[in-house]
């Protein structure tokens, strides 16, 4: 067992690139000033940046620092709630043109990868899970879904046939996708960083905007500083909290947590995942995991609504590793950490504009690691003029979540539910 834990992420003790920028220290005019240096506003700096735009980017804390930097690096397809939800508001052909325009979120990054040399231990093949028997009908459901989008690529596996890839006994059967798959999460978010300010833009580290003006002519105010500016992003996801006010309600902070196994060498840790796809069961609260470039076990999961850490963290997750890995007892845990993913009441990601002059865009519901990038290019779209994209998505409405003292306690018992569910279904 770990004597002990380290404080950092894992992802953090294994970046390849270091990138440290200066705190705003005084008051400066741009074309676009973006709030976050993560996926989404990372991804519209890049966009402007390269054409021409000036662009300032403020950071609360540090480049990755939220979700983006933190997560556990799965490349997904699609929405998170299927395309019901979106042919529900929007009709199929718009729905599909939604679909579409996830597929070209991959690609995007697989484009920025390549373009920027960016080495973030890109691995394709994706396995959905299901733990109960009578489940399987549900991925041939989903494997048909799929098929009528144009989606190809796709397996469906028998509980025997997933146990000659998965080394494990604990669900019956999968989905196995070619065109999903993972990433070094943190890795990619430095390297789409260092692509941006190579294009000219600006990022300032420890600049949280503590007020912002969200009108025609939108303005940011650090501690230090201010942007004054033509054209204003929001994309601080999770991590805004109340700085926006119209904002706050439409998605809810959830954490989620990871723990990392001590290096197993390649032969054992080819015995867990025999080809290295990102792996996650069909539950509400999801179990997630996926091997690391240097062989490690990355296991995540045990979703929280209440903003607290659970005080037995380490030991739930390794019941949580365990139960689907029990040869992973004797393995020593070397990292513990968590962070908060955006999530909204309809699961779709929520953006649109706050004035003619500010968009916004976030909760991914899980989703964002090829998503943000997508939504980060189409507000970059919107600000130099062509919004067609970008008004399609904005078209899906959203109820926001319950406000004031209850709107915790209303998820947490919602939340509950769901577990319960989980266990019976």
């Amino acid at each position: 067992m770990a004597a002990s834990i380290s404080a950092h992420s894992y992802y953090i003790d294994s970046v390849n690139r270091i990138i440290k920028t200066q705190a705003l220290q005084e008051s400066i005019k741009a074309d676009v000033c973006i709030i976050g240096a993560g996926y989404t506003g990372l991804s519209a700096a890049l966009e402007l940046a390269q054409a021409g735009y000036k662009v300032v980017v403020l950071e609360a804390e540090t480049i990755g620092y939220g979700a983006s930097g933190r997560n556990g690096g799965q490349i997904c397809t699609g929405f998170s709630p299927g395309q019901s939800r979106l042919e529900a508001q929007l009709g199929k052909a718009d729905a599909k043109r939604c679909f579409d325009l996830a597929e070209e979120s991959k690609r995007l990054l697989v484009d920025r990868i390549a373009n920027h040399k960016i080495d973030c231990d890109l691995q394709w093949g994706y396995l959905h899970c299901v733990p109960k028997p009578h489940q399987f009908k549900d991925l041939e459901a989903w494997a048909e879904e799929y098929e009528t989008l144009g989606y190809g690529g796709n397996t469906l596996l028998t509980k025997h046939e997933l146990e000659q890839k998965l080394g494990s006994t604990a669900y019956h059967g999968a989905l196995r996708e070619s065109h999903a798959g993972h990433i070094h999460p943190l890795n990619y978010c430095l390297g789409l960083a260092d692509a941006a300010i190579k294009a000219g833009a600006t990022i300032y580290e420890s600049s949280a905007a503590m007020d912002i003006n969200t009108g025609t002519s939108p303005f940011a105010i650090t501690a230090k500083g201010r942007v004054d500016a033509k054209f204003m992003i929001i994309a601080g996801n999770a991590y805004l909290g109340k700085t926006v006010k119209p904002l706050y309600g439409r998605i809810m902070p959830v954490a989620s947590y990871i723990v990392a196994t001590e290096p197993l060498g390649e032969n054992r840790a080819k015995s867990l995942i025999k080809d290295n796809e990102a792996v996650a069961n069909t539950n509400f609260i999801v179990d997630y995991y996926r091997r690391s470039a240097d062989h490690r076990m990355l296991f995540g999961g045990r979703a929280s609504y209440s903003t607290m850490d659970p005080a037995n963290l380490l030991q739930s997750m390794r019941k949580r590793m365990t139960s689907v890995f029990p040869q992973l007892d004797d393995v020593e845990l070397t990292h513990a950490w968590g962070g908060f993913i955006a999530i909204t009441s309809n699961r779709l990601p929520d953006c649109g504009r706050l004035s003619p002059t500010v968009f916004y865009a976030h909760g991914y519901s899980g989703q964002g690691v090829a998503l943000s990038g997508l939504y980060g290019k189409l507000m970059a779209e919107a600000v130099r003029g062509t919004a067609e994209r970008f008004d399609l998505l904005a078209k899906v409405k959203h109820l926001p979540f319950p406000g004031g003292t209850l709107r915790t306690p209303i998820l947490v018992a919602a939340m509950m539910y769901y577990r319960l569910k989980d266990a019976l279904a």
